[in-house]
């Protein structure tokens, strides 16, 4: 089946009459599309969550930019050293150099460099999978609240969504999770540790899961967040060496600080890598200097356990702060916090603008919560200042 774009934006999720309200967030793979919104005006996220906005976003070069998850530490100077270097050589395609990191890659990993895919950052390798399995629709199983790239072009794509809603303490509920599975799914999402809520899913439990669900359907699990959680949570690559049907995603945009170089990778099968790359190339979006780049910081354990202690740090710091203003959080295995707030979520972010923050604000099931990234200790002290003025 071809996907015609032009049909898509028939059926996709909202006119282009509101693409003026949400200028700064598209649909990924689908950028004409905007993002839906719900009768409040919230962008609608899932059955539980929604996000609030602010119409007039200010010049990012004026903020202190918490909201995107992004590493303050980064780029590694290894990195940034390599890219410079490279530059001289961006006249060349840059193939034997990413085979060269993909080698590297499936050596870290412990998977053979046929089971590697890179693509530029991970949320691309998501949508281009979102793509392949559902052309001809289907559905998608996932926690709910959790990432929506994969799931949004999924459904752009003409699937549907089972969302089941995290347990109590926001790990996935796998046994529901597994029962919602029927013939027509051709996929589980499962994002380890969870964005928006910073959740990790018990390691044993859910690589019993994987390898048993995966015997009936790919299961795609997200670990953009992974080298933040230590050791609550592992990785499920291994699963490949036993020849289960997963999809492992991971990125160099979060501990590695290469957010706005764009490099990521999955780890899969041979097969089902083949399928994804009947429509796309996903070393083709690469430059040379992002491979470089990565291949430096790849090397760069010392960068990794840096960002990683520095993050823990400034996370202990903003825990202290919250329970002292009394607030409650959920524990984060990654670089960002989520806790609900007293203050409507567009007024809570409009208050934050004024004093030159940018975070995020969530409604879920009809609560708002604030999702703070950890900057560097100075910024989240300045944060910490702002919710002290606005208490």
């Amino acid at each position: 089946m071809k996907i015609n774009r032009r049909d898509l934006l028939k059926t996709g999720l909202l006119s282009m009459g509101s693409l003026t309200l949400a200028p700064y967030l598209r649909a990924g793979a689908f950028p004409e599309t905007a993002l839906p919104l719900d009768n409040a005006g919230r962008i609608y996220y899932s059955p539980m969550v929604r996000e609030h906005f602010l119409d007039e976003m200010p010049a990012f070069k004026t903020m202190i930019r918490i909201g995107s998850n992004e590493n303050p530490y980064g780029p590694p100077v290894s990195a940034q050293n390599a890219v410079a270097k490279a530059v001289t050589g961006g006249n060349r395609y840059a193939w034997q150099e990413m085979f060269a990191l993909i080698n590297g890659i499936a050596e870290k990993e412990g998977v053979t460099r046929e089971n590697i895919m890179m693509g530029p950052g991970s949320s691309d390798l998501l949508e281009k999978t979102a793509l392949v399995l559902f052309a001809k629709g289907g559905n998608v199983v996932s926690a709910d609240p959790t990432y929506m790239s994969l799931i949004r072009v999924a459904e752009s794509a003409g699937a549907t969504w089972k969302a089941i809603p995290c347990k109590p303490d926001w790990s996935h509920d796998l046994e529901a999770m597994e029962q919602a599975i029927d013939k027509d799914t051709k996929l589980v999402y499962v994002c380890n540790p969870n964005n928006p809520v910073g959740s990790v899913t018990d390691t044993a439990k859910l690589m019993d899961f994987c390898s048993r669900v995966s015997e009936k359907v790919p299961v795609f699990v997200d670990e953009a967040y992974l080298e933040f959680a230590q050791d609550a949570t592992g990785s499920m690559v291994s699963l490949l060496n036993q020849n289960k049907n997963v999809i492992i995603a991971r990125t160099f945009s979060k501990i590695m600080g290469m957010a706005g170089l764009r490099i990521g990778y999955i780890a899969a099968l041979p097969s089902t890598l083949a399928e994804i790359q009947k429509i796309t190339r996903g070393g083709m979006g690469i430059s040379l200097t992002s491979i470089m780049g990565a291949t430096a910081a790849l090397a760069d354990t010392e960068f990794q356990t840096l960002s990683a202690t520095r993050n823990d740090e400034v996370k202990s710091y903003l825990y202290e702060s919250l329970t002292a203003l009394g607030y409650s959080y959920i524990p984060s295995y990654t670089n960002f916090v989520i806790f609900p707030i007293a203050t409507e979520g567009k007024t809570f972010l409009s208050k934050m603008s004024e004093k030159g923050i940018a975070v995020r604000s969530f409604e879920i099931q009809n609560k708002p919560w604030c999702r703070v990234s950890m900057g560097t200790l100075d910024e989240i002290k300045q944060f910490v200042g702002a919710l002290k003025d606005m208490a």
